[in-house]
């Protein structure tokens, strides 16, 4: 019986990978480089310090880039595409249903704290999620089982009574590994990874209401 909903923020709830991820290839563009997207995949559901994409830049381009104004000039740019950003589809709806179900609802993301919040309250989203673990609250992110444990324990739930959503491989590897079911829902940039190690993929949430979805995971 599934009892809980557990959803990756990054890419799942606010689309914030694919700004994140162009931001930066603009940038890389008028060094004349391009930034490969197999690096950037393996760092998508991981905390923030496992790719450096200024430094990886500084040694393309060498003597005289300037690292640290080009991180600041990025940051700027992604802050302003993001902030205009709503929930994806189909999230609100979601939520709203599994409040009806009487199901728990949590947050796992290897963001920080103050960045999940932020954006949360900002959407008008902070109030429903009954448990919130960021990297903060573990000892390892995102791809390892932690925050998906933390986040079923707090719900006072068994990970095979919980479905996660997640948008990358990190992430659904996080998943699986804890013993939760996984749906993959990727984003324009995700959508071409390799993430067959779900349970099942939709092209959006909207695609499929959240009743419908409960009942074919059942029947798997």
């Amino acid at each position: 019986m599934i009892r809980a909903l557990v959803f990756d923020f990054d890419g799942l709830i606010l689309e914030t990978e694919t700004p994140a991820y162009e931001t930066w290839a603009e940038i890389y563009r008028e060094h004349g480089h391009e930034l490969p997207l197999e690096p950037w995949f393996d760092y998508i559901g991981r905390e923030g310090s496992y790719f450096d994409a200024a430094d990886h830049l500084a040694a393309l381009v060498g003597e005289g880039f300037d690292a640290e104004a080009a991180r600041k000039r990025r940051d700027i740019r992604k802050t302003e595409l993001i902030a205009g950003l709503d929930v994806m589809a189909g999230v609100r709806d979601y939520v709203a249903d599994a409040k009806r179900l009487h199901l728990r609802l949590a947050v796992a993301s290897s963001s920080s704290r103050a960045w999940v919040l932020g954006h949360l309250e900002r959407l008008g989203l902070h109030p429903e999620w009954d448990a919130i673990r960021t990297r903060e609250d573990v000892a390892r992110t995102k791809p390892a089982p932690d925050l998906y444990l933390a986040a079923v324990k707090a719900l006072g739930v068994a990970p095979h009574e919980a479905v996660a959503f997640e948008d990358s491989r990190n992430g659904i590897a996080a998943a699986k590994d804890a013993g939760l079911l996984c749906v993959a829902v990727p984003n324009a940039l995700t959508a071409a990874m390799d993430l067959s190690r779900a349970d099942l993929r939709l092209s959006s949430l909207a695609e499929t209401p959240l009743e419908r979805l409960l009942a074919v995971l059942s029947a798997q």
